[in-house]
């Protein structure tokens, strides 16, 4: 017979596949048009900048929705708030398919963004109360590693897919698949373990904060304010090449058709993915430091994202995909934000802690996004596409950002445990 711990053990990993499934399609949503922007922009007729919207209201929503979402979390719980939100997914989703209109297509979005919200912050939530605190930045990355796999998904496989049975079929089997996994996590997950409910801080134990009190707290903490300024700029880089002008940029500058750009950002993707599955152990055992961790792969990812100031044009094609990988590698340096948050406050308002930093995650993405489409669109189209210089001017944007932020997150406190 089986002790209470083995129990908990075993269920808390069923909890994390059940959750990670989830993860994984919004993953895929987040970062699918960019191998899709050419089909939907003909069918619906969409100039740069209206992509560059469509692309960018997923995420501008997804922000919005983190701060009244984190006092959700931390009062109705994350299995609810992930449920409710899965259908609102599951309805942008299936909506997405059947658009004809641009219009209709941004409602798609909306609702796909709003209920893909709560997703990773509430899946963290649930791990700061199955999973010991010297074990969080592991499972985190390891959650962010397993999650890319539905960024892996949106790129070659999706190119394949779309080629196979074109890209409507495509998103409407997503929106299936996403009615299944909300059934899942509504049936199988579980907030927190009932032997540890009281310890452990749930809402059936201590008292969560007000929500005002909570959210002066974090905002009152100028470190908060530093590490939401590279979450913004780290996830704007990424989801700047990642999820939308990756795509057109391999396309219309290099020349690779959809399968092999698709097959080119998938480097991208198994980057991130080996990335986080070893990025809290080069904290604990190189860099001794979460922050230090962060910092050393943001420099590196700023380093490889100023190859898309030119010099990238010149590679050939197996550097070219070295180049993408080792992107990807940087990137995950990023998840190290989640452990920083999880140490900097206390676990009664963990759940509204790691949303507002989310707001600035989402909110570099959208942001990025959109003012890359106005950059693009106000150079114009030549008869052979969007020019180089275009994305040269429009990249510079994420890129000088980045830099910055890693100037004043330096000056930030080094937030670390050992353990």
């Amino acid at each position: 017979m089986s002790s209470p711990d083995s129990r908990t053990r075993r269920q808390r990993w069923i909890i994390f596949a059940v959750l990670a499934l989830m993860y994984i399609l919004v993953y895929f949503y987040r970062v699918s048009l960019a191998v899709v922007a050419g089909d939907i922009s003909r069918e619906l007729n969409l100039t740069p900048q209206d992509l560059g919207t469509l692309s960018g209201i997923l995420f501008y929503v997804y922000a919005a929705a983190q701060l009244p979402l984190g006092p959700l979390i931390d009062r109705l719980g994350s299995r609810l708030v992930i449920s409710g939100c899965g259908v609102l997914t599951a309805i942008g989703g299936i909506l997405f398919s059947q658009a004809q209109s641009f219009s209709t297509a941004m409602t798609a979005r909306m609702l796909i963004g709003v209920g893909t919200a709560s997703v990773l912050m509430a899946t963290f939530t649930i791990f700061s109360h199955w999973f010991p605190k010297r074990e969080f930045g592991r499972v985190s990355g390891f959650m962010v590693a397993v999650g890319n796999l539905g960024n892996f998904s949106a790129t070659a496989p999706l190119a394949l897919s779309v080629a196979a049975i074109g890209w409507r079929s495509s998103f409407l089997a997503i929106g299936m698949l996403q009615v299944l996994v909300t059934i899942l996590v509504y049936g199988m997950v579980r907030d927190h373990p009932p032997c540890t409910a009281a310890s452990e801080g749930s809402p059936s134990g201590s008292q969560p904060a007000g929500m005002l009190a909570a959210w002066g707290e974090i905002f009152g903490s100028r470190d908060f304010w530093f590490l939401g300024l590279i979450s913004f700029f780290w996830y704007g880089n990424y989801l700047a090449l990642q999820g939308l002008w990756g795509g057109p940029f391999l396309m219309d500058v290099l020349h690779l058709s959809r399968q092999s750009a698709g097959q080119m950002l998938m480097f991208t993707s198994l980057g991130f993915i080996c990335g986080s599955m070893v990025t809290d152990t080069i904290a604990r055992r190189v860099f001794h430091s979460h922050k230090r961790t962060l910092l050393g792969g943001q420099v590196l990812l700023l380093l490889l994202m100023s190859c898309f100031l030119g010099p990238a044009e010149t590679l050939p094609r197996p550097l070219l995909a070295a180049l993408f990988f080792a992107i990807g590698l940087a990137v995950s340096s990023g998840v190290m934000i989640y452990p920083i948050i999880r140490t900097m406050f206390r676990i009664e308002i963990v759940g509204t802690a790691l949303t507002s930093l989310n707001f600035f995650v989402l909110m570099g993405a959208a942001f990025t996004q959109q003012a890359m489409g106005l950059i693009i669109g106000a150079h114009g189209r030549s008869t052979n596409g969007i020019p180089p210089q275009a994305f040269h001017t429009a990249f510079l944007f994420p890129i000088t950002g980045l830099a910055v932020a890693i100037v004043l997150y330096a000056c930030a406190r080094d937030y670390w445990e050992k353990g």
